[in-house]
């Protein structure tokens, strides 16, 4: 029975005690705070300059700078175990919680719900100031429903893939270098597998990303030929995928 109730009691206690790591860290703090400014000021810039191809939509032109957001975000989660292991604190988190999988899981958690609620809400005034700037006479309107929802989800994925980078890196600049070479590398190297494009390009979290903005540089060149729901459902498969492998090595290996 205390061994029961002791398992039930880790993950939450272990998500409070992240929580507060999370928030005492200002390097996480500020660029989770970037990652959710960056879309709004693109769509007051893009409206602003009137940067827009005549296909481009209202939706579309309102998310331009989505993509270096989700970067950030994926540093984000990078840096949120990166960073334990640069200071050494690592080693007084798993003393805390000797169950590796159960820092990671809360780790993991946190990511997910600060990053959704962020992308979701950043993203979503985003389309908002550009739906309020741009002329609805010259772009059509997109469909921001229920495409937020799957944007927020990416962001969310992207996070997750940069947690799991750093679980396996656990160095800094090589954990971010890595993340964003899974995030950018599936599209610009799809073109180069044939028919199995449409597959290795959908991997990757921008180029579902750019597909639920609807922007028009999302072509099949670039982005794979999936549909974005379909593309969405791969990242997340591979993003699963990747996580439980970090887990998988942070059991097996000394902090």
């Amino acid at each position: 029975m205390t061994t029961l109730t002791h398992a039930r009691a880790g993950l939450p206690q272990a998500l409070a005690h992240e929580w507060i790591k999370y928030r005492s860290v200002r390097s996480l703090v500020w660029t989770t705070v970037a990652a959710a400014v960056v879309p709004v000021l693109g769509a007051v810039f893009v409206a602003a300059t009137g940067s827009l191809e005549p296909d481009d939509t209202v939706f579309g032109a309102g998310l331009t700078l989505s993509v270096p957001a989700q970067m950030l975000v994926a540093v984000v989660g990078a840096l949120v175990i990166t960073g334990e292991y640069g200071s050494g604190t690592i080693r007084t988190t798993f003393g805390a919680t000797p169950r590796r999988a159960t820092v990671l899981a809360a780790k993991a958690a946190l990511l997910a719900g600060v990053t959704y609620v962020s992308a979701l809400v950043s993203c979503s005034l985003a389309y908002l100031v550009g739906d309020a700037l741009l002329d609805h006479a010259r772009y059509a309107q997109g469909e921001p429903l229920p495409a937020l929802f799957g944007i927020a989800a990416s962001f969310t994925l992207a996070a997750l893939l940069g947690l799991a980078v750093g679980t396996l890196v656990r160095h800094s600049a090589a954990a971010v270098t890595a993340v964003l070479g899974v995030l950018l590398l599936p599209s610009l190297l799809g073109p180069l597998f044939g028919n199995a494009q449409r597959w290795i390009a959908g991997t990757s979290p921008t180029a579902t990303l750019q597909k639920l903005t609807q922007t028009s540089d999302a072509t099949a060149e670039t982005v794979g030929s999936l549909g974005p729901w379909p593309s969405l459902l791969l990242v997340a498969i591979c993003t699963v995928a990747l996580v439980l492998l970090a887990a998988l090595t942070l059991r097996r290996r000394d902090a």
